[in-house]
């Protein structure tokens, strides 16, 4: 059984309000990509990994993170395409032999080899499955108008993370479906399986660290994260 990692490394960080791209930037003096990179290579669960970003910054990666840390496990570093659902696509299109694809957004440092373990036993008994965490906060459904629709109970919402993972067959077979009509909507790959399949997906607890570097409070929240755990 062959998993695959497909790391996004592609998006612009517009709203970390920098030149450099957000998964670029220094988390305690390293990449904030190589977090994640570090935990595919050591662990159990992962094959190899395709990393998949920006064709200018192909060459900065393969340098400077795949070769300069070792990560032996990188099997390719591809461009990515103008939309995420895009790059997930190219990702998938360069995996050779693959059971299991795991799909990470390369700007989410904290994923963890427990929480690998937890979705590979999710996906090879449901074939399709995502980390998420319930939510803590009271959600609510607005309408058109920006006025409450409903509220949905607390237990039933889950704030969603990556890895989402999926057989390969059925998420490639999702993808080619979906690229047949319009994508706009679409906002990760769970949604792609839930268009375009009927396939039920497991959530799977991943953790509330599990954060996304998006601005820069982001990125001092996961400074004190990583701060704590090599405490």
């Amino acid at each position: 059984m062959k998993c695959t990692a497909i790391v996004l490394a592609a998006g612009q960080g517009k709203r970390m309000n920098s030149r450099v791209q957000k998964q670029f930037l220094l988390l305690q003096g390293k990449p904030l990509l190589y977090y994640s990179l570090a935990c595919f290579q050591n662990s159990s669960v992962i094959d190899d990994m395709i990393v998949v970003t920006g064709k200018e910054s192909i060459d900065f990666c393969k340098k400077e993170i795949v070769e300069l840390y070792g990560f032996t496990k990188v099997k390719a570093v591809i461009p990515g395409g103008k939309e995420r659902y895009d790059s997930v696509y190219a990702g998938l299109c360069a995996c050779e032999g693959t059971d299991y694809v795991f799909i990470h957004d390369g700007a989410r440092p904290f994923v963890t080899e427990d929480m690998l373990q937890r979705l590979k036993s999710a996906v090879t008994e449901y074939g399709a499955c995502t980390a998420g965490m319930p939510s803590k906060d009271t959600v609510k459904i607005a309408d058109e108008k920006g006025l409450v629709a409903k509220t949905p109970k607390r237990s039933h919402v889950w704030m969603i993370q990556t890895p989402q993972v999926f057989s390969f067959a059925l998420i490639l077979e999702a993808h080619n479906r979906a690229r047949q009509g319009s994508m706009e909507e679409i906002t990760d790959d769970a949604m792609v399986i839930e268009t375009c399949t009927d396939r039920k997906i497991k959530l799977v607890e991943g953790s509330y660290e599990n954060i996304k570097i998006t601005t820069p409070g982001d990125l001092l929240i996961a400074e004190r994260i990583l701060t704590e755990k090599y405490r």
